[in-house]
């Protein structure tokens, strides 16, 4: 049967957390730099723990104000830098309530610089994979981190976006633009449903675009959000696709 992690951005506080967490089999915590604190992290491992959900690290950059979606001037040291701590306190605050941390997922523009800047991704990865063992990799399909991570023997999965739109180049459409963003939750649905069942998506110039697909993001953060999720999760098992924790 073919199978499909489901992840979600949380701790962010945009409300929806308690409505998502049932939906979803991996969880993204925001790690209290471009959202959230200790107290919405422990409530979010807590959250995910009550659920089933694994508890994933959400590392952005420390700017609250852009919500860590404005690319920042960052070396490859600084950034691992930054990634590697955001991590370290995930894992100390989970491990009070005796959870661990399964995955690390970058957040917003450092998601980005990340997907596209291969000397900035080795660092990331190999910052990563110092924190322990059993650290899991979340990059997008096709990216220069997903790339990185291999090269440094990182594991990871390839990631796809439910809510989000695609370039002819297999990123992501950025946020400035007006078709940047799927808030129609069949659409989106039905996008996630071609990616696993002809592993391609269309690009907003019409192309279709290969694409692998270990996990899915919707994003937490939108109006939108329950409802592309509820609706995605239906239409996977209407479709005979399992939804699991990757690696699970």
């Amino acid at each position: 049967m073919p199978r499909i992690d489901l992840n979600c951005d949380l701790g962010e506080g945009a409300g929806h957390d308690a409505e998502l967490m049932p939906l979803i089999t991996s969880a993204n915590i925001a790690c209290g730099a471009h959202a959230g604190d200790e107290a919405t992290m422990r409530a979010s491992v807590v959250l995910a723990q009550r659920h089933g959900v694994r508890v994933g690290a959400h590392p952005g950059f420390a700017d609250r104000e852009n919500f860590g979606r404005t690319e920042l001037a960052t070396s490859p040291v600084e950034a691992g830098v930054l990634v590697h701590g955001q991590i370290r306190r995930l894992q100390r605050i989970a491990a009070e309530t005796g959870a661990g941390v399964h995955h690390v997922k970058l957040h917003g523009a450092l998601y980005t610089m990340a997907a596209r800047d291969y000397d900035l991704a080795v660092m990331i990865a190999a910052a990563i994979q110092t924190t322990g063992r059993d650290s899991l990799l979340y990059a997008p399909a096709g990216s220069q981190l997903i790339r990185a991570a291999r090269l440094v023997g990182l594991p990871v999965a390839a990631e796809v976006f439910a809510d989000r739109t695609y370039q002819h180049d297999g990123s992501l459409t950025p946020r400035s633009r007006a078709d940047a963003l799927i808030t129609d939750d069949e659409r989106a649905a039905a996008q996630v449903l071609r990616m696993l069942r002809e592993g391609v998506v269309r690009s907003t110039d019409g192309l279709d675009v290969p694409i692998t697909a270990d996990t899915v993001c919707v994003h937490g953060d939108g109006p939108h959000a329950v409802a592309v999720a509820r609706r995605l999760r239906q239409e996977l098992e209407r479709a005979g696709i399992e939804i699991k924790a990757f690696g699970a």
